[in-house]
């Protein structure tokens, strides 16, 4: 394994680029065909200049280069969105394909194996006992190689985000997703998020993605807080360049409070287009509110829960996990992955399950300053103010308050 960088510091684009070019020159590539799979535009990384580089590092040597952007179950980047993705040099060059991952058409993925209920119950510590498919994109079978290409950050379903992450679920089926998202609202966001090392939910990634024929490699990134570019870099198999990297997210991306406090404004970065993935903000910051305390996310650019998940989530709402297993049967036609983000938003809680109507309590008010109207605010559970009345640095004066600047990518907790 190859790694530059550290937690202290800040790479400069040349040796950046140097390093990338250097790692994929020791590969053996000649008359292999390349997928690399890189980030949805959810995730800050300097992808179009790391594309440049892997593409002028091997361009002379694979039969086929494939760029697929791992989607997960994110909608799908085009147009002028996609340009400012990979970068317009990318795009157009006709000796690469870029292509989003589609996982809502079954004609794209194909099945690659199946995780037996034995081991999802070892894997999981016993939370879950059933057998899973493993359905991925076809791309990751019709290639000779696939190289993840992306950054490391702390991750509220599997403790930090990255390597085989970005096969499972990225550019994966239902059925994986389904049960991995599942399982990390059983443990909860709180007791998962920023866990250092393999968590259940990864055990379960990393084996499914152990089923990809193609050889898998990995180029993981830290990138410098508050920036566009990296402090680190690992390039290895997804495991230990994985490994790598998050240990130093571990360093660069957690800040540490020494008390409570009452509320919490994230301030959502516009890379998050819906609530999907601007709640965010919610879960980077929930380890530091006190009881009874109140996150606010501030997203006037925000309209809609989800592009793709809207339906669902204005049947069921936003509610704590004990919530839903009060009564699973009631949700049978709900995607897990789909009850397992309201879980995540609406924070801890706990339910009555004598009082199916009131008995919810959750541990705190989960507030939205977003495009979204009053009306479809408070039907979906969530607690509602008007952003046009929010004075960030008002609120920054007060000292119950925390005020987070591009909110979603670094993790607070208490000391």
């Amino acid at each position: 394994m190859r790694t530059l960088g550290g937690p202290g510091g800040l790479l400069d684009p040349e040796a950046t680029q140097a390093y990338v070019r250097e790692a994929l020159a020791a590969e053996s590539l000649s008359g292999r065909s390349l997928l690399v799979v890189v980030p949805d535009a959810t995730r800050t990384c300097p992808l179009p200049e790391l594309l440049g580089a892997v593409r002028d590092a091997v361009i002379d040597r694979v039969s086929r280069l494939t760029v697929l952007i791992a989607l997960g179950t994110h909608q799908p980047l085009t147009g002028q969105h996609l340009v400012d993705h990979v970068g317009k040099d990318i795009v157009e060059d006709p000796r690469v394909e870029v292509v989003n991952h589609e996982w809502w058409r079954p004609g794209a993925l194909t099945t690659i194996g199946t995780i037996e209920a034995a081991d999802i119950a070892a894997a999981s510590e016993g939370r879950l006992s059933e057998s899973v498919a493993v359905t991925v994109n076809r791309h990751a079978v019709e290639h000779d190689v696939a190289l993840v290409v992306g950054p490391v950050f702390p991750h509220e379903v599997i403790g930090f985000s990255g390597g085989n992450k970005y096969f499972f679920p990225g550019i994966s089926g239902r059925e994986v997703i389904d049960l991995t998202h599942w399982l990390g609202a059983l443990i909860t966001s709180g007791a998962i998020i920023g866990v250092p090392g393999v968590t259940p939910v990864r055990r379960i990634v990393d084996r499914a993605a152990s089923m990809i024929p193609a050889q898998r490699r990995c180029l993981a990134l830290v990138i410098a807080s508050g920036t566009h570019d990296p402090a680190f870099l690992a390039f290895g198999t997804p495991e230990e360049a994985w490994a790598a990297a998050a240990e130093v997210s571990a360093q660069v991306h957690v800040r540490y409070l020494d008390r409570p406090v009452r509320r919490v404004l994230s301030l959502v970065s516009e890379r998050y287009d819906d609530l999907w993935t601007a709640a965010k903000g919610m879960y980077k910051v929930d380890p530091v509110v006190a009881d009874g305390g109140e996150v606010v996310l501030f997203a006037p650019h925000v309209r809609v829960a989800s592009e793709t998940h809207g339906e669902f989530l204005a049947r069921i709402g936003y509610h704590c996990r004990d919530y839903f297993l009060a009564d699973m049967d009631r949700f049978a036609d709900i995607p897990r992955s789909v009850i397992a983000h309201s879980t995540h938003v609406r924070g801890a809680g706990t339910m009555d399950t004598v009082d199916s109507v009131s008995g919810e309590r959750c541990r705190i008010t989960v507030t939205l300053a977003t495009g979204i109207d009053e009306a479809t605010t408070r039907a979906l559970n969530l607690d509602y103010r008007d952003p046009a009345g929010i004075d960030p640095a008002e609120w920054a004066a007060d000292p119950d308050t925390l005020v987070v600047p591009n909110a979603g990518e670094v993790l607070f907790r208490l000391r």
